[in-house]
């Protein structure tokens, strides 16, 4: 048996070993991806079948018999989401200033993966020796945090349209114009098509559903207003995203009317478990999508993103320099280009795993709501309005976005 178990552990650390060497610096940010599923993963295994084992924990069940099965859920998640939370954060005040890759800690930031794996491990573990009093208050905090995370995750979204249709515009091709225009009226046909759906799920007749209806003719009325601003003369807008964020709102409204209460007479689909999964899987698999985007997003051009030092952020360089000042300065411009500046702020591309461990804890544990049966996740009052906020915050972002150089002539907007 020993020497089975000296096998294993042996294997398991040629595994690690194997993996940590194949992580460049260019798949650096995919390895945290990785890290982060993987807390997706044990949070959900934990969810399910963990319950048991921390029933025998006794500072955690400090009140037998009194805690029901979804108590122990939250618990199990809110614990990983916290060992979670606190790996990235601690990276991401350890990144704070690098703006060369020469510094020290860039290294620290691309490489050391055994000795991360094994922290972001034994950090996790040790959530689970804490007192249960401070997972309720990182609860409470987690639904500021994970709103902020869905703040965050519009602007990744407004970004994304932006880019993509500069980057069909740029190309000055009477068929990308064309391109544009299909898709558009494609994104505006689907947005309008879920409302109309909507409107049969979640306004069932026979029934007074005043709020469900508010919800979905304010998604209708922001979808259009979207056009009508994009294409008025005197914004420099576009129809694609205007189509596109249209589409994000008809899902977000969704995802809110489909986590009312399953008792509640207005939701047409109180009688379907699997709409409860399909809506907790869309919702996971955007919040893995999202993190992996601005993972990626934060090495490109974007301003947003890049530091002050990034050649990325704007700077600017005199167009003529006299030649006694280069020959002056040639040994020190050799020296400059050995400095390489960092492509993107590495504070913030953890700060956004910290944020959507957040976000991630909140969904599993149904944002920290007991009432609902265990077979369910993220749903509940509490979940609706998140949705319904994060949809009109949404709506207010892009507007904004389009009417700020109007407001702000001066200032040049990125």
């Amino acid at each position: 048996m020993s020497c089975l178990l000296a096998c294993c552990s042996a294997s398991t650390c040629g595994l690690c070993n194997c993996v940590a060497s194949g992580i460049s610096k260019r798949s650096a940010r995919l390895a945290y991806c990785g890290l982060f599923g993987g807390s997706l993963i044990v949070s959900w295994i934990l969810r399910e079948v963990g319950t048991p084992l921390i029933e025998k924990i006794p500072w955690i069940n400090t009140s037998p018999h009194t805690h029901s099965k979804e108590w122990y859920q939250i618990q199990a998640v809110l614990r990983v989401s916290l060992g979670n939370f606190l790996f990235f954060t601690v990276l991401a005040l350890i990144m704070i200033g690098i703006k060369d890759q020469n510094d020290r800690r860039d290294s620290w930031h691309h490489g050391g993966w055994i000795a991360k794996m094994v922290i972001w491990a034994l950090v996790i573990i040790l959530m689970f020796f804490v007192p249960n009093i401070i997972i309720t208050i990182y609860g409470i905090l987690s639904k500021f945090g994970a709103g902020l995370f869905l703040l965050v995750q519009v602007i990744i979204l407004l970004d994304c349209t932006h880019s993509w249709n500069d980057a069909w515009v740029a190309k000055d091709e009477q068929k990308w114009y064309i391109a544009l225009l299909v898709v558009s009226i494609g994104c505006y046909l689907a947005a309008f098509t879920i409302s109309g759906i909507l409107f049969i799920w979640f306004n069932p007749s026979g029934y007074d559903c005043g709020l469900n209806v508010f919800f979905l003719v304010m998604t209708m009325i922001l979808a259009f207003s979207f056009a009508v601003i994009a294409l008025h003369p005197s914004v420099n807008g576009s129809l694609l995203p205007a189509s596109v964020i249209s589409v994000y709102c008809a899902y977000v409204c969704y995802t809110g009317l489909s986590s009312e209460p399953q008792d509640y007479e207005c939701n047409g689909l109180h009688n379907s478990k699997a709409v409860t999964t399909s809506t907790l899987l869309l919702g996971m698999v955007t919040t893995v999508l999202s993190v992996l985007y601005s993972a990626f997003r934060a090495g490109s051009s974007t301003t947003f993103l890049s530091p002050p030092s990034s050649p990325k952020s704007g700077e600017k360089k005199p167009l003529l320099e006299s030649k006694e000042l280069e020959e002056g300065k040639e040994g020190k411009e050799k020296k400059e280009t050995e400095a390489r500046p960092v492509s993107y702020s590495y504070t913030f591309f953890h700060l956004i795993f910290a944020l959507a461990s957040m976000y991630s804890g909140m969904l599993l544990s149904g944002w920290t709501s007991s009432s609902e049966s265990s077979e369910l996740i993220d749903v509940g009052w509490t979940s609706v309005w998140v949705r319904i906020c994060t949809e009109w915050v949404t709506a207010g972002l892009y507007v904004w976005s389009l009417l700020a150089p109007l407001v702000f002539p001066d200032r040049e907007f990125f």
